[in-house]
C-alpha cells in the first residue's frame, strides 16, 4: 500500500470479526479521516502516552533515527500542528548530549523529557542510569529546567536520585511526575551479596515539593525543581513462587483521581506497573503490580528514602506494592504482546495489559485495581500489535491490530478497524497509539518512503465519534 503525502483517507469503520466465531453482519459505513501530519526526512519518535498538547492541536515528538527509537541518537525535541503542518522547536541537546521520549503536561503547555550528559567522557556515557528528566515551556524554547536532582556523594540528599529516570509522564492533574529507575550508585557491583545490593530497574516519582539542592562535590550531580523517589521494592533473587519482584518498569498513573479501595475510601494516587517475579518452576514472568501512593513522600522507612553506599533506595514510609495478577498457571503465562505500558481507566476502577488467550493470540485484558480475576476484553483472531491508550472518557481503547489502526470499545469488547489494512511495510508502527484529550483523534506512526530513504512520521486519525456505534453480532 503506497502512503501519500498529507493524504486524506476515507475509511470504512467495521468490528474485526472471525467467521468462526461471529454470524454475518449488517454492514455499516463509518467515516474517519486519516491524515500524514509530518513530511521531513528524518525520525519521528512518538512516546507511548502524553503526545497531545492539551488543546488537541499540537504533537510532541523527539528526532532518534532508527524506526523504534531504540538508538538514543535524537538531537532535537519538536511539535507538529496537525492542522497546518507548522513545526516547532523546542529544544537543541548540546555539548554532545542526546534528548527524547517526550510528553506533554496535561493542562499546561510545557514538555517534560529525556536529557542524555552532556560532554559525555569515557566513564560517564548514555546509559539508563546516565539520564535525566527536564521540562521545557513551549513559549520559551531552549530554557530547560531540571525535573530530578542526582547525588552521587554519600551520604545522600534526600529527594535527589543516585542514578538516571526515564520515560517521564506527569498524573491527571499535572502534580507529580512518574518515571523508571537505574541506580548508578550501584552499579558497580554486579552480583549482590549480604555486603551489598545491586542496581535494578524501579519505578520512581517526582513531587513539586520545592528545589532540592545536593553539594557539588561530583561533576554530575546537579539540583532539580522537584522532589523524587524510588517507590517501589525489588530484590535481586526473588523467592520462586512469591510476589517479590526483581524489576519494576512500564508504569502508568491509575485513574484521574486514583481510585476507590473496596472499602469505599479513596486512593487518591497509585501507579500500576509490570514486575518480573519468578515461578515455582524458576520461569521468570512478569505480572500488574499496583503501589499505593502515601501523601506525604518525604518520610522514610526502616531505611533511608535516598538509600546508602550498599542499599538501593527505599519506598516511602506509607507506600503498598501489591500483586494484582497471577497467572503462572495459565497456558501462556505473564504479560506478553509487544512493548506497552499498563494503563488504567479514567475512573482508575480497571487496569488494562496485554496477554495472550489459549490460543496464543494477545488479546487486551483488564483488572480491578482491588485485585481479582483478570478479564479478557478481546476475543480477535489478529493480536493486539502496540502499546494503547484509553479515550478520555473511558469508553474505548485506541491500539494496532492486523496492520490497521484501530479501538476496542470497553463494554462490549468490539474491535473497530479505524484505517484500512496496509502491507507490513507500511503498517502502523507498535511505539504509540495515542488519543487526544478532547477524545477526537488518534495518533501514531507509520514508516514513509522519500528520497530513497523510509523515515517515520506522524499520522493522525480523527474520528466522528457520533457516527461510531459498534455492530452487534
Amino acid at each position: 500500500m503506497k502512503i501519500n503525502l498529507l493524504s486524506f483517507l476515507l475509511t470504512a469503520i467495521f468490528i474485526f470479526s472471525s467467521p468462526a466465531k461471529c454470524e454475518p453482519q449488517k454492514k455499516m459505513q463509518i467515516i474517519a479521516l486519516e491524515k500524514q501530519i509530518t513530511t521531513q526526512n528524518k525520525g519521528h519518535i512518538l512516546t507511548n502516552t502524553g503526545v497531545w498538547s492539551p488543546d488537541s492541536n499540537w504533537i510532541v515528538y523527539d528526532t532518534r533515527s532508527d524506526p523504534s527509537g531504540d538508538v538514543f541518537d535524537g538531537s532535537t525535541i519538536e511539535v507538529v500542528n496537525i492542522h497546518t503542518g507548522k513545526v516547532k522547536v523546542l529544544y537543541h541537546s548540546t555539548n554532545g548530549a542526546y534528548c527524547g521520549v517526550a510528553t506533554f503536561h496535561p493542562h499546561d503547555n510545557k514538555v517534560v523529557f529525556i536529557l542524555g550528559p552532556e560532554r559525555p567522557t569515557a566513564d560517564w556515557q548514555y546509559s539508563a542510569s546516565h539520564r535525566q528528566g527536564v521540562i521545557v515551556d513551549v513559549f520559551h524554547p531552549d530554557i530547560a529546567i531540571n525535573l530530578d536532582a542526582r547525588d552521587l556523594t554519600p551520604p545522600f540528599t534526600p529527594g535527589a536520585l543516585r542514578g538516571g529516570s526515564h520515560v517521564h509522564v506527569w498524573d491527571a492533574n499535572g502534580e507529580w511526575v512518574s518515571f523508571t529507575y537505574e541506580d548508578h550508585t550501584l552499579s558497580q557491583f554486579k552480583e549482590e551479596t549480604s555486603e551489598h545490593e545491586i542496581n535494578l530497574r524501579n519505578v520512581g516519582i517526582s513531587a513539586p515539593l520545592g528545589r532540592v539542592h545536593v553539594k557539588k562535590e561530583h561533576p554530575r550531580n546537579h539540583d532539580g525543581e522537584f522532589s523524587s523517589v524510588v517507590v517501589t521494592r525489588t530484590t535481586a533473587n526473588p523467592k520462586p513462587g512469591s510476589d517479590e519482584i526483581k524489576k519494576a518498569f512500564e508504569e502508568g498513573w491509575v485513574g484521574t483521581n486514583g481510585y476507590l479501595r473496596s472499602d469505599g475510601s479513596r486512593q487518591r494516587r497509585a501507579l500500576a506497573f509490570q514486575g518480573n517475579i519468578v515461578t515455582v518452576k524458576g520461569e521468570t514472568i512478569s505480572e500488574v503490580f499496583i503501589v499505593d501512593l502515601p501523601e506525604d513522600i518525604t518520610l522514610s522507612g526502616d531505611v533511608p528514602i535516598s538509600g546508602t553506599e550498599t542499599r538501593r533506595p527505599y519506598p516511602p514510609k506509607g507506600t503498598i506494592q501489591r500483586r494484582l495478577t497471577y497467572t503462572a498457571d495459565h497456558k501462556y503465562p505473564g504479560i506478553e504482546g509487544p512493548r506497552h505500558w499498563l494503563r488504567s481507566s479514567p475512573d482508575g476502577s480497571l487496569i488494562a495489559f496485554l496477554m495472550k488467550d489459549n490460543d496464543g493470540i494477545v488479546q487486551l485484558w483488564t483488572i480491578s485495581s482491588n485485585g481479582g480475576e483478570p478479564l479478557q476484553l478481546t476475543h480477535n483472531p489478529w493480536s493486539i500489535a502496540s502499546a494503547f491508550t484509553w479515550s478520555p472518557d473511558g469508553s474505548y481503547i485506541a491500539h494496532v491490530m492486523d496492520n490497521s489502526v484501530a479501538m476496542t470499545e470497553v463494554a462490549t469488547g468490539k474491535t473497530l478497524r479505524l484505517t484500512p489494512r496496509s502491507d507490513d511495510v507500511n503498517a502502523p508502527r507498535p511505539e504509540a497509539c495515542v488519543f487526544s484529550p478532547d477524545g477526537k483523534k488518534i495518533a501514531y506512526i507509520r514508516r514513509v518512503p522519500s528520497d530513497e530513504k523510509v523515515y517515520n512520521q506522524i499520522f493522525v486519525v480523527t474520528l466522528k465519534k457520533n457516527m461510531i456505534k459498534p455492530l452487534r453480532h
